[in-house]
């Protein structure tokens, strides 16, 4: 964020660097990282508002804006119009495709969203974001009831990143409901010693805005056979 700000300080006009930013506040919400949500909300506005003002074209800057509007502030209509244009500027560039597959699942389009991050995978095999991908594919068949396939796909998020925190609770939900207790403790117990505060109760506070109300029950109900505190 620090080094963003100073991009944008350099450069006020480089569209990129406020999407950037503004992607910058969704990570910190995924790890429960934001001790503020009002000031985060109005943060993310700001920025995105600049990287669309400034980059209509910049497949990048609408990209990261997008998603972080989507999930941060929770304007999914707007956050995945502007996901969806990156796409149609640059269908080359794996991390649109990569948001475009958590905006389907947040949309409540699994089916999609499977095709959206398989396509990602394919454009960069080695991306950064690798563990995104494969855990957003997870939480795709999770939805669609494949929890063995949720389970694997789980495990291949977190070969990429041990402690990835979204990757850690879809591995803790779909085992749950596979009906292997043993791994689905686990993956709540190194949950919880990431995160310590993190609840049923609160669980909403890193969650991306699922418009169908029974994927959230579904993902909870897993998660609670799994171990996490009411």
């Amino acid at each position: 964020m620090r080094l963003f700000n100073r991009a944008i300080e350099l450069d006020p006009e480089f569209a990129t660097a406020y999407g950037r930013a503004a992607f910058c506040y969704l990570i910190a919400r995924i790890n429960g990282w934001i001790p503020d949500t009002a000031n985060a909300i109005a943060e993310v506005k700001k920025l995105t508002q600049r990287a669309v003002e400034l980059g209509k074209d910049d497949a990048n800057a609408l990209s990261a804006g997008g998603n972080a509007l989507a999930f941060v502030v929770g304007d999914l209509g707007v956050g995945a119009g502007l996901v969806d244009r990156a796409i149609a500027l640059n269908s080359n560039l794996a991390e649109a495709w990569n948001f475009g597959g958590w905006v389907k699942l947040w949309l409540g389009e699994p089916e999609s969203a499977i095709e959206r991050f398989a396509r990602a995978i394919r454009l960069s095999p080695l991306d950064p974001w690798l563990m995104g991908m494969r855990a957003g594919t997870a939480y795709a068949h999770f939805f669609l009831d494949r929890y063995d396939e949720a389970a694997s796909w789980a495990a291949m998020a977190l070969q990429c990143s041990p402690d990835y925190r979204p990757g850690l609770r879809i591995t803790a939900a779909s085992n749950a409901m596979a009906g292997r207790p043993e791994q689905a403790h686990k993956a709540v117990a190194r949950l919880r010693e990431l995160s310590p505060t993190l609840r049923l109760s609160n669980l909403k506070d890193v969650l991306g805005p699922y418009r169908r109300a029974e994927d959230v029950a579904r993902y909870e109900e897993g998660l609670r056979q799994a171990g996490l505190p009411e």
